[in-house]
C-alpha cells in the first residue's frame, strides 16, 4: 500500500517545520510547499520572505522532504489586500489573517496542493479537527495559550475533510525542545506577529500608501472638540496610544491626575473621531453585537442558544447567546457587556472545545 501523501505549508517558521518532521514521523510521504503571497516591496528591510524561503529550505533539507515555492501573491492581492484595504477605507478593523487562511491557505494552496496529488495538506496552526461520522469538526488546541481556531474560523467542511494541524495536541514549550533536539536551524527564530504583509514595519506609513484619507475633528461625548485626528482609518477603537490628547487642565482629577483617553466611536459620514476618558466609560461597553458575512464550521448556523464567543483573538470565552437573523447575519447577548468591539474584527462562536464559526461584526 503506498503511504498518503501530506502536502505541508511550509513558512520557515519552527511551528510549521516541526509539523512537518512529526508527519513525516508518523509514516506520510510529505511535500513542503513555501508560500508568497506579497511582493510589493520584496527588498525593504520589513519583508522577511527572502530570508524565510532560505529557513524553509534548510528545514526541508533536515527533516529529509522535497519543498518547492508557490507564488500565490495575485490571488493574495484580489482576495485578502483588496478587501483588507476597503475595510480600512469604510473606517472598519479588519482581520487579514482570517481572510488569508480561508481565501489562501486553505483554498489556493489546497488547490494546488491536490495537483500535486496530494491526499492530505497540513499547516503549522494551533487547532484541532475531529472527525466525526462523516463530519468534521473544528476544535481548539490541547494548548489554548496558543490556540488559532479563532484564525481558522471560516473553514468549511471539505477544506477541513482534508486537513492535518499536527500541532493540535502539543504544547508549544514541546514543540521548541523538539526542534532543539533536531537541530533545526530555525530552533530559536522567534514567532512572527502582526500581519504578514507589514511585517514590523510602521503601520500608519504603511497605510499611507495605500488609502485617502483626511483629518477631522476629535470630540468628547458632550460634542466637544480636543484635537484632531489624521484620518479615521488610523485609529481603532480601544486604542489608547497615539491619540495625542492628554493633559488638558479641565479634564484632570482633583489630585492632578487624569484618566487616559480612548477612541470609542467613529462617525464616518461626518468624519468625526470619538474619544472618552476612562477605561469603563460606557461607550467602551457593548451588551450586544451584529455581525454579517457569516460562515459555520457545519454548513449552518447553530441553533439560538448560550453558547460562548471571542470579540478578538487574545481573549477569554465569554457567555453569549446567538439568535441566527437569515442565511449570513445573526446577533448575540452578551451575560456581560464586552469591552471596545470592533467593527471589521470577527466574532468567532464556541460550544466548549469546539469552533462553530462566526461572522464578522457589523
Amino acid at each position: 500500500m503506498s503511504k498518503k501523501r501530506v502536502v505541508i505549508g511550509m513558512s520557515g517558521g519552527v511551528d510549521s517545520s516541526v509539523s512537518a518532521w512529526l508527519l513525516k514521523e508518523q509514516g506520510y510521504d510529505v511535500v513542503g510547499l513555501f508560500m508568497k503571497n506579497w511582493e510589493d516591496d520584496d527588498d525593504s528591510e520589513y519583508c522577511s520572505t527572502r530570508q524565510d524561503w532560505i529557513d524553509a529550505a534548510s528545514v526541508a533539507d533536515v527533516v529529509g522532504v522535497d519543498i518547492e515555492a508557490v507564488n500565490f501573491a495575485s490571488e493574495y492581492k484580489d482576495r485578502v489586500f483588496a478587501d483588507f484595504l476597503r475595510e480600512y477605507q469604510a473606517g472598519r478593523t479588519p482581520n487579514p489573517d482570517v481572510l488569508c487562511n480561508a481565501e489562501i491557505k486553505f483554498k489556493a494552496f489546497l488547490d494546488h496542493a491536490m495537483t500535486l496529488g496530494a491526499d492530505l495538506i497540513a499547516t503549522g496552526h494551533y487547532a484541532r479537527v475531529r472527525h466525526d461520522g462523516g463530519k468534521s469538526e473544528l476544535l481548539k488546541a490541547i494548548d489554548h495559550t496558543k490556540d488559532q481556531s479563532y484564525f481558522l474560523h471560516r473553514l468549511n467542511q471539505a477544506q477541513l475533510s482534508k486537513t492535518l494541524f499536527p500541532l493540535g495536541e502539543i504544547p508549544k514549550t514541546e514543540v521548541r525542545k523538539i526542534a532543539e533536539k533536531l537541530k533545526l536551524p530555525n530552533a530559536a527564530k522567534k514567532d512572527s506577529t502582526g500581519i504578514c504583509f507589514i511585517g514590523e514595519r510602521p503601520f500608519r506609513e504603511f497605510l499611507n500608501r495605500y488609502l485617502s484619507y483626511k483629518p477631522g475633528p476629535m470630540m468628547t461625548p458632550e460634542g466637544k472638540v480636543v484635537g484632531e485626528h489624521v484620518g479615521l482609518s488610523f485609529y481603532t477603537l480601544g486604542q489608547r496610544k497615539g491619540i495625542g490628547v492628554g493633559g488638558m487642565k479641565e479634564y484632570k482629577n482633583p489630585d492632578g491626575s487624569s484618566d487616559a483617553w480612548y477612541v470609542a466611536k467613529k462617525d464616518i459620514v461626518n468624519n468625526v473621531l470619538y474619544i472618552v476618558q476612562g477605561h469603563d466609560h460606557p461607550w467602551l461597553l457593548s451588551p450586544a453585537l451584529r455581525a454579517d458575512q457569516a460562515s459555520w464550521v457545519a454548513g449552518e448556523a447553530p441553533e439560538a442558544r448560550a453558547l460562548s464567543a471571542k470579540t478578538r483573538y487574545r481573549q477569554a470565552d465569554v457567555a453569549c447567546e446567538i439568535a441566527p437573523e437569515g442565511a449570513s447575519d445573526f446577533a448575540l447577548k452578551f451575560m456581560e457587556a464586552q469591552w471596545a468591539v470592533t467593527p471589521g474584527q470577527s466574532a468567532v462562536l464556541y460550544d466548549g472545545d469546539v469552533c462553530l464559526g462566526g461572522g464578522i461584526i457589523a
